[in-house]
């Protein structure tokens, strides 16, 4: 029998693609590194007394990809940006996802003080691919390509990148094996870039990510530059139930370089829910969306 505490892990990686973010795509053992395109990427560290069996990181991958949503569901939530010094805004925003035949998918509404809403669908899975509205003309609906995969999303830390997580799919990845993060054991892998990715990103050479082995759902990621230097992480802060389901409270994004972060808060929750699939098509991103009739309210 699957437990609740397994049903959380699921939904809330998804839900926040997130971030849950947060697909079924059945990984190969990790690529040579001879065959690799990167001449920088970082050496695998080893966490266990000899090389960890990268046919079991394989199906530990492939159960995580695999893992959904029970139902669709619906969130609001606040993006708090902490810089460093000083005070930084709060911005509220919105989400609806879903899963559909590609992966995980997530439409999210912003809605930065003094400005006005910006909207970003983003697909996940092993062919991701984002949307957003207005364009920078204002008007048109256009596709975020991978030169603006990175940029930040109404003032704050967050990129489409980090809402797709598409390094959860690729296939160049090594299962560094078993160990404590938290004090909680975690699976952890090192994944590889695709060599498309380079020139928009030439200081990305892998991504560390940290799985809880039980439940196979991202507990932490961290971007990894030249030499194994962490320059941005992802992590769960903490969680919250509605009912008979837990799903993610907060998150944190932290940019190790200037230190700044950003902090992901739900404020508000709908889960098990049914929508139309016309609220994730990219055509109907202009769309204005209601929230459901029954919400349940989150305390800070």
């Amino acid at each position: 029998m699957v437990s609740q505490r397994s049903i959380f892990y699921r939904q809330t990686v998804r839900a926040v693609c997130l971030f849950v973010g947060f697909a079924t795509l059945v990984a190969a053992v990790c690529a040579p590194l001879a065959a690799q395109s990167r001449l920088n990427r970082p050496a695998p560290r080893y966490l266990q007394i000899g090389e960890p069996d990268q046919k079991e990181g394989a199906e530990i991958l492939r159960s995580m990809r695999a893992a959904g949503p029970d139902g669709d569901y619906y969130m609001e939530f606040e993006l708090r940006v902490l810089p460093r010094r000083g005070d930084g805004p709060r911005i509220p925003g919105r989400l609806w996802g879903s899963r559909n035949a590609d992966g995980p998918v997530s439409r999210l509404s912003l809605l930065p003080p003094g400005g006005a809403d910006q909207r970003i669908l983003v697909q996940g899975g092993a062919r991701p691919a984002a949307w957003q509205w207005p364009a920078p003309d204002g008007a048109a609906i256009i596709a975020v390509d991978e030169a603006s995969l990175f940029a930040p999303l109404a003032g704050s830390d967050l990129s489409a990148f980090d809402l797709q997580m598409p390094f959860l799919y690729w296939p160049e990845f090594v299962y560094e094996g078993k160990s404590r993060l938290y004090e909680r054991p975690v699976d952890t892998f090192l994944l590889y870039p695709p060599a498309s990715l380079a020139k928009f990103r030439p200081d990305l050479a892998g991504i560390r990510v940290y799985l809880d082995p039980n439940y196979h759902a991202l507990v932490q990621a961290e971007q990894l530059g030249e030499n194994g230097r962490v320059l941005k992480s992802f992590r769960v802060v903490s969680l919250t139930r509605i009912g008979d389901r837990y799903m993610v409270k907060s998150v944190e994004l932290r940019d190790e370089t200037t230190r700044n972060k950003t902090r992901f808060i739900a404020t508000a929750a709908a889960l098990g829910l049914d929508f139309s699939k016309q609220v994730f098509a990219p055509g109907n991103l202009a769309a204005e969306l209601a929230a459901p009739a029954e919400l349940t309210r989150l305390s800070e």
